[in-house]
């Protein structure tokens, strides 16, 4: 009975304790911080994050136990819902405005005050705080609703170095013929360059307003030069600013490189440089060229795949396909390819150096044409239609620029993935590199990992985000990384994480208030300078290419005197830029004067010997002005340059045939159309020099491919009507002549005399002679009195020959 009694009170005692049972707290879910988050003792407070299952939950009560220490903090927090920041109204379009997703619109938010942070700091360096949020009803303040927890640390660590950053408007607008732009011209100097002390919470803006796109950036490890991809005149990406770093620095003339000027040195053609790095010495840069050898005579168009897109959460794609390294000395002013580095077999990109300067880390893969024949276009970042091209990780020895034997990085290679922009840590054991299904870099599926510099097993890291995670730097000791991420909004964000000596990495962290909540953060560096030591940077060589796009908007509308004015002075500014010659020779002639555009062309061509346009155009107006031998001369350059330009082989062509080299000008026309049998120039002049051999069914094959070509051709309709002609057939020109008539807008009185002419030789008398007096008109009106006496004869034939 004893025994039976003591069961009977414990199963009671069970039935009354369920009887009233508490509920038990629903989930919150803290999406920010990351549970095991670690933060620098400089960072300012951070925003938590939290989403409450409980919809009924009034307010939250903050519960922080103490690492360190037995004390605790209890906050009470009215959870405010998160908001969109601070808009930038100069970078608003239709598109792209900003929105909270569904999980952030039922998201609460808490910001510790400056005391509680400062506490919950001091006492976690050793072990961490746990923060406890929980949920309680205003109706019911004593009774827990929901709970979560998260614990952070404070690390010992201290970030040492501010992070310099571009600050960017993400603007995608389709211009003329459905060609889209990331960013339209007028908004390029909304791009900012800022620089961020992570122990404030503010940025400072270093400089703005450039009148030109500035992007890929670096520094030396001693902080004391800086190397900036400046895209120069027409965005043509072929400058690079090279500079020391003062509190206030400045962007001069004479501290900017032009790549191109090394193309004739290095037997060819080179028109840009890409993702350029300084050594941690700062005596050189590595960087990406196109191939310069004369067998390698392409545009960027073949070197690069490069897709742009409507959608601004990902709004372009862009990576080589082709292109070795090369390396500048400052000391020499040279640069120089890296043997080891620059197989033409391969594209090598995204070089980098170890901390010590020895090796050379980059990214290789097979190169191949970015656009293959039927290729479409991509309408989507990683749609399947982009060229599909997977990198893997290299190094190679620098040895004093001599280069070495390629080795492939083990771990980083041969996955069946992407494997680009490497980072080498500052003690020279650790590589970090962004890994994705195919190109570089800003992919939605960029993650981050870490391997051995020697190779070996890979890491994923532990601070990716859901979605993009690339333009990583290291801190310049080492034990913090920057990157950039998309994972709270398209417009991308900054953030932090911490490695130990063994490349084990944090959760990540968001560095706050980088800039408004419609503009983007990318391309972040640690720079080793002091929190104050770097306030501003102007820019005056940039003063140049504010006027040459001036000029260069005023002759597009045609308002000449003034754009001359404008192209004088951005002469001044840089006489060394071809550019600004060769356009100042183009308004020139536009404006007709026709000598100071020679003038212009050859100074054009002496800063610039393989500038094909500025040969073309020089020997035309050589031509116009009857100096026909010299004409001759650039024309020849000219397919020197480019011998599988069928222009060029055609325009020598047509000057051969005025100076009477027959069989030159036929061989230079045959030549021209194995390259481009559409080519109507090379029809056309074939075509003049047939008829004139008496070739005339032959002559007028090749001008009725002229005209397929061409149809609105005056000329090429003139010249088939005449060979037509000339073989009585009569009929079949009426129509050509026509429509050299028409392409003229009946100003021209020779096209209006042989249409006269075959409109009599088929009876028609009384057309013949109303057509004959139109051109009669005209060459009254032009005095022409050699063409009124033939007229005029013409005419009262054709009456007289009219039936009365």
């Amino acid at each position: 009975m004893k025994r039976f009694g003591t069961w009977a009170l414990i199963l009671a005692a069970l039935t009354f304790t369920s009887a009233v049972p508490a509920e038990p707290p629903a989930a919150i879910t803290i999406d920010y911080p990351i549970d095991g988050s670690l933060y620098p003792a400089e960072f300012p407070p951070p925003t938590f994050l939290w989403r409450d299952a409980d919809a009924q939950t009034s307010f939250w009560i903050m519960d922080i136990a103490m690492g360190d220490s037995s004390a605790k903090i209890e906050v009470k927090s009215p959870g405010e819902r998160m908001r969109i920041g601070e808009i930038d109204p100069r970078c608003v379009t239709p598109t792209n405005a900003p929105t909270l997703t569904p999980e952030q619109a039922v998201t609460r938010t808490w910001t510790p005050d400056a005391e509680t942070w400062s506490q919950i700091k001091r006492q976690s360096f050793n072990n961490p705080a746990t923060v406890t949020i929980t949920g309680f009803r205003n109706n019911d303040p004593g009774q827990a609703v929901s709970r979560g927890k998260v614990r952070i640390q404070t690390s010992k660590d201290a970030v040492g170095a501010p992070i310099f950053y571009r600050d960017v408007p993400l603007m995608p607008t389709e211009g003329e013929q459905g060609v889209i732009r990331p960013l339209p011209q007028a908004a390029i100097g909304l791009i900012r360059w800022r620089l961020r002390n992570v122990a404030e919470s503010e940025s400072r803006t270093l400089m703005e307003n450039l009148p030109t796109c500035a992007n890929c950036h670096s520094f030396s490890l001693d902080g004391k030069t800086m190397g900036l991809d400046v895209d120069g005149p027409q965005n043509d990406k072929g400058l690079y600013a090279l500079v020391p770093v003062q509190k206030e620095t400045s962007i001069r003339n004479q501290d900017v490189i032009k790549w191109s000027s090394f193309g004739a040195k290095l037997g060819g053609k080179l028109r840009a440089a890409f993702m350029s790095q300084v050594s941690p010495d700062g005596r050189y840069v590595v960087t990406t060229i196109e191939d310069p050898g004369p067998q390698n005579r392409r545009d960027l168009f073949d070197k690069y795949y490069s897709a742009n897109f409507k959608d601004h959460r990902f709004l372009q794609v862009f990576f080589p396909t082709r292109g070795i390294l090369a390396w500048y000395s400052r000391e020499t002013g040279q640069l120089h390819p890296l043997p080891g580095a620059n197989d033409p077999r391969y594209v090598q990109t995204d070089g980098v150096w170890s901390p010590d300067g020895k090796y050379i880390v980059f990214a290789r893969a097979e190169a191949k044409v970015p656009y293959s024949d039927g290729w479409r276009l991509a309408e989507y970042a990683n749609d399947p239609n982009e060229t599909q091209i997977q990198y893997d990780l290299y190094r190679v020895p620098f040895n004093d620029g001599k280069g070495g034997t390629p080795e492939r990085i083990v771990g980083a290679s041969a996955n069946g993935m992407s494997n680009n922009f490497p980072k080498v840590s500052p003690d020279g054991r650790w590589i970090v590199y962004v890994q994705c299904r195919n190109g570089q870099l800003m992919r939605p599926d960029s993650q981050l990992y870490i391997v051995p510099f020697e190779g070996g097993q890979e890491r994923r890291m532990n601070c990716n985000t859901s979605l993009m995670n690339s333009w990583h730097s290291f801190s310049p000791n080492g034990r913090w990384l920057v990157f950039s991420s998309k994972s709270r909004s398209p417009f991308t964000q900054m953030y932090l994480t911490h490695l130990d000596e063994e490349g084990n990495d944090t959760p990540a962290i968001l560095i706050e208030n980088t800039t408004a909540a419609n503009r983007a953060v990318n391309i972040p560096e640690f720079v080793n300078v002091p929190p104050d030591g770097f306030s501003k940077i102007d820019a005056p060589a940039t003063d140049f290419f504010r006027v040459f796009d001036l000029a260069l908007d005023l002759t597009r509308k045609n308002q000449l005197e003034d754009a001359l004015v404008q192209w004088q002075k951005a002469v001044e500014l840089n006489p060394e830029e071809a550019k600004t010659h060769f356009n100042l020779a183009l308004a020139l002639e536009r404006a007709g004067q026709t000598d100071q555009a020679i003038a212009e062309y050859q100074i054009t061509i002496g800063l610039d010997p393989e500038n094909s346009g500025a040969l073309t155009n020089l020997a035309v107006a050589l031509a116009r002005r009857g100096r026909m031998d010299e004409a001759i001369q650039y024309f020849e350059q000219g397919v020197r340059i480019e011998p599988q330009s069928a222009k060029a082989r055609g325009n020598l062509a047509a000057a051969l045939m005025e100076k009477g080299r027959i069989d030159e000008a036929i061989e230079q026309c045959r030549t021209a159309l194995a390259i481009d049998p559409g080519y109507s120039d090379a029809h056309n002049t074939l075509g003049i020099i047939l008829n004139r051999g008496g070739q005339l069914d032959e002559a007028i094959l090749h001008l009725e491919k002229a005209v397929a070509g061409d149809p609105a051709s005056f000329e090429y309709r003139y010249n088939l009507g005449s060979s037509l002609a000339a073989k009585s057939r009569f009929q079949e020109a009426i129509p050509h002549f026509e429509q050299a008539v028409s392409a003229s807008g009946g100003r021209e009185p020779a096209s209006l005399a042989m249409l006269a002419a075959m409109f009599a030789e088929t009876g028609k008398l009384a057309e013949a002679a109303a057509t004959a007096r139109r051109a009669l008109e005209i060459a009254i009106q032009r005095s022409d009195q050699d063409l009124v006496a033939k007229l005029q004869a013409r005419i009262a034939d054709y009456e007289a020959r009219i039936a009365p």
